[in-house]
């Protein structure tokens, strides 16, 4: 009796050990979960007649869940692969409200494509409306699956929704659509505004560079130009970019180098070696090179060749990401990253011109960024809805396409620091390598955003409340 008591209290603790064990390698992982599973979505939400389906990827994580009537956490997967469900603040948030995650992959993404070849006739169900879509359905065939899971009848989880960027848009246009079905939404860096010319991405850039860094990218900027028109091959080949025969494609990779540093809270990756080599009088050109193969080429995994027009034409590439999201600026949001017509950071170069030329030529005739129906559809920054918390970073060039302004029922807060970037409330700064529960700890005013987070987790409280409240019957 002693003998099976003892066998019994050994196999107890060696549960309860792995148990521990397990939950502390997930609070070190960076992903919560990588386990897929998987949902039949219908391919057109507008047609009456085509009922055909394919198959959604999606993620959950119920470790920290109360069950049956804890909270359900919508997460919005946007444009790109989908490989799980991050291990960032959300994680933390999760964990205070003991609420599910959840995250569906978006529709053409990753390995939720309707179609193996993505024609442009094949893209024409890839759009933030059918996507919308895509997150109700999957709304109420997991709750459904959830209460089956628990053996419940009619329940109705509090639900809410989160994204972050062009997922933060859709969070909060989810909100305006489909208010019935979430309690709230945080649209972290929401770029909720569709922008036909976004000059102010370029302004951005150079603000947040301030005038020491932001000189030497404008004389860097007339250097190269000047190069490209002697011996174009020679200073593409310096970048190891000489696959880029368009040196629109070439000027555009370049810009968007600088950009993401700012983007992604880390202003010192280029401003540091450049306001050094200026100083020490090193050729600028070389070290913004230099620059380019080690942070953006190699840390941060961005191959030229993801800006080769020709690249993007291939309708079965080995990541499909980029020329999904071309099509979709090309056809309904634009935010055309062009040069101001004084004091640009980026090539005068990169004008309307050469996103129209590379829209045609990638998509054909007939694909054209109508921004003013986009806007009048959702309504831009002037979106009226309710329960929407919308952040920003101060560094980030996207926030002027998100709503800075706070009005009824839609609380707005700006993070002030040196290094807060896109999405900084839910990813701390700066983004690489990842933080776990998004660490502020490295933001240059951790209390910036430590502040903006407690504001998002008050608002999320009382939403969920109310909603809990409203379902009661009281």
């Amino acid at each position: 009796m002693m003998e099976s008591r003892a066998r019994l209290v050994s196999i107890l603790f060696a549960f309860l050990f792995s148990r521990v064990a397990a939950a502390a390698a997930a609070g070190e992982s960076r992903y919560l979960t990588k386990d897929e599973q998987w949902m039949n979505q219908r391919l057109d939400h507008f047609s009456p007649t085509d009922h055909r389906l394919f198959k959604q990827r999606y993620f959950e994580f119920l470790d920290y869940h109360r069950t049956p009537g804890g909270p359900i956490f919508l997460r919005i997967c946007g444009e790109s692969d989908c490989s799980g469900i991050p291990n960032d603040y959300l994680a933390v948030l999760a964990k205070k409200f003991g609420a599910a995650v959840v995250t569906p992959e978006h529709r053409y993404y990753g390995k939720s494509s309707p179609f193996k070849e993505l024609t442009t006739e094949n893209l024409r169900f890839l759009s933030s409306k059918q996507a919308l879509f895509d997150l109700a359905v999957f709304r109420e065939y997991y709750q459904e699956s959830l209460n089956a899971r628990y053996n419940q009848s009619g329940l109705d989880n509090p639900w809410f929704v989160i994204g972050v960027s062009y997922s933060g848009a859709l969070s909060a246009w989810f909100r305006l659509k489909f208010p019935h079905l979430t309690c709230g939404s945080l649209a972290s860096s929401g770029v909720v505004l569709a922008v036909y010319n976004y000059t102010a991405f370029d302004k951005q850039v150079g603000e947040s560079a301030g005038p020491e860094c932001k000189a030497i990218l404008q004389e860097i900027t007339k250097l190269v130009d000047e190069q490209l028109r002697l011996d174009s091959r020679s200073v593409k080949a310096l970048f190891s970019a000489q696959e880029l025969k368009n040196d629109g494609d070439f000027l555009f990779f370049l810009a968007d180098a600088a950009a993401t540093t700012f983007q992604y809270g880390d202003p010192d990756a280029v401003c540091s070696p450049l306001i050094n080599a200026k100083k020490a009088g090193k050729d600028l050109v070389e070290a913004y090179a230099k620059f380019v193969k080690d942070y953006y080429i190699k840390t941060m995994e961005v191959p030229p060749s993801s800006y080769d027009q020709e690249y993007l034409k291939n309708t079965t590439p080995d990541d499909s990401s980029s020329r999904l999201w071309w099509f979709q600026v090309c056809s309904e949001v634009a935010y055309f990253q062009v040069a101001p017509k004084t004091d640009s950071v980026r090539s005068a170069r990169i004008d309307t011109r050469y996103h129209l030329d590379l829209c045609r030529n990638v998509f054909g005739d007939g694909v054209y960024p109508d921004v003013y129906m986009t806007n009048l559809y959702y309504g831009g920054t002037r979106i009226t809805a309710s329960k929407i918390v919308f952040t920003n970073g101060s560094q980030d060039p996207w926030r002027h396409a998100s709503k800075q302004k706070s009005s009824k029922g839609m609380p707005s807060y700006l993070m002030k620091c040196s290094n807060c970037g896109h999405g900084t409330d839910l990813r701390g700064c700066p983004q690489s390598p990842f933080r776990i529960e998004g660490d502020s700890s490295n933001c240059s005013s951790p209390a910036a955003v430590n502040t903006v987070r407690e504001q998002i987790a008050k608002h999320m409280d009382l939403w969920l409340s109310q909603c809990q409240k409203s379902s009661a019957g009281y």
